[in-house]
């Protein structure tokens, strides 16, 4: 087993560059061969061509010396796998399902989620599989690439040792919302991340009071939104540009980042933004500083803080449904309550009303009435509580009036 000061992409990024560098340097050789032997034996020179036999020396060099750069190139590829094979012992476990077209994370305490939240400097097992067809989960920043299969559990292991967001894609084509199926790994520190996994979402709703009840509100904004101050959504890990002593600096938002531009706003001053924010200290508790920080790393407007958006962004509705009336592979949410639709039903084509129980009944039995112009292709949510489905039916109302 590896210590935890182990990280499997040190190796592998060591193995790429060593057969790189060697293929780069077997070029040059040859390179230079040719061009040596263009110039030495040029017929000008050497009119009459030499016969020669053979060179004993140099047929052994030129077997012998690839034979020993192959076998490097194996052992150092062979040791990467192994170490992308090996686990800790004491990794922490999550369990990794892909369908079409989004992930879900789930935790060992039941905790579910559609990004992957993971402690800093602590070492990560993923468990995955497909519940539908075959997908990829890529995240190149940790150099995994692996098959999910239906069927069929594999894992695989990392280790974050920078707080941040890190890409996760689909590198297996699996059908029309293929590019869509995005998703992060939020990198947290260790106290910030046993809070989300065991708290949940109770520091978010403070953290919002307090956020407003400050006035930070006034300018900065959650949505994207620009306002006097800098957009602070998914603010910690982001990379910006600030002006330190009249230098520009590129810095990536931590948590001890933003706490002394709270304290001591006028330090350090986002490249874009004048001068113009008061100082906190002694207004802001650190814990309640705290609190914000996670309100801001997480749900940060009204929409994502409604159960039922929660429950469809995790069980990736909105990679085939949109919110805004754009056709995406699935109907769009926008104004679905009681609009008027035709709907295949076996052989049949009939128009219908979607009511509640219809729509209750196309999360539970999507193939038993499929809209008029979309593919048979929706699973069915039948793991999904009566709670969970009574709040996305009222997500769904929210944005049907």
């Amino acid at each position: 087993m590896y210590s935890l000061s182990f990280n499997p992409v040190e190796k592998i990024d060591f193995a790429f560059l060593f057969i790189i560098g060697v293929s780069f340097a077997i070029l040059a050789f040859i390179t230079f061969l040719m061009i040596y032997f263009l110039i030495r034996y040029r017929r000008s020179k050497n009119p009459e061509p030499a016969q020669i036999e053979g060179n004993t020396i140099l047929e052994i060099t030129w077997t012998v010396v690839p034979l020993i750069i192959v076998f490097f190139m194996f052992y150092f590829g062979w040791s990467g796998l192994k170490a992308l094979r090996n686990v800790p012992e004491d990794a922490f476990k999550v369990t990794v399902k892909a369908r079409m077209w989004s992930w879900l994370f789930e935790y060992e305490n039941g905790k579910k989620s559609n990004k992957l939240y993971v402690p800093v400097n602590r070492p990560v097992l993923l468990e995955l599989t497909s519940e539908d067809v075959i997908h990829s989960f890529y995240a190149p920043a940790f150099r995994i690439k692996i098959d999910t299969v239906p069927g069929m559990k594999t894992y695989a292991w990392f280790k974050p040792e920078k707080i941040g967001e890190y890409d996760i894609l689909c590198a297996e084509y699996c059908g029309r919302g293929h590019a869509n199926m995005l998703s992060k790994i939020i990198v947290k520190p260790e106290n910030q991340f046993v809070a989300w996994l065991k708290e949940g979402g109770k520091h978010v709703a403070e953290g919002k009071n307090l956020f407003e009840n400050y006035g930070c509100s006034s300018c900065h904004s959650v949505n994207g939104e620009k306002l006097e101050g800098p957009n602070l959504r998914d603010i910690i890990g982001r990379e910006t540009t600030i002006i330190r002593k009249g230098k520009e600096l590129k810095i990536v938002v931590d948590d001890n980042y933003f706490k002394e531009s709270v304290f001591f706003p006028e330090k350090e001053i986002v490249k874009g933004y004048n001068a113009i924010m008061p100082s906190y200290d002694g207004q802001i508790s650190e814990e309640e500083l705290e609190k914000i920080i996670e309100y801001l790393g997480g749900e940060g407007n009204e929409k994502e803080e409604s159960k039922g958006y929660e429950i469809a962004e995790r069980e990736g509705c909105f990679s085939c449904h949109s919110t805004d009336g754009s056709l995406i592979v699935g109907p769009t949410f926008k104004g679905l309550l009681n609009r008027t639709t035709k709907v295949k039903s076996g052989k049949s084509l009939k128009t219908i009303k979607a009511d509640e129980d219809y729509i209750v009944d196309s999360i539970l039995e999507p193939s038993e009435y499929i809209v008029d112009g979309f593919d048979n292709i929706m699973p069915s949510y039948k793991n999904l509580s009566d709670e969970e489905i009574k709040n996305l039916l009222d997500y769904i109302k929210s944005i049907s009036e």
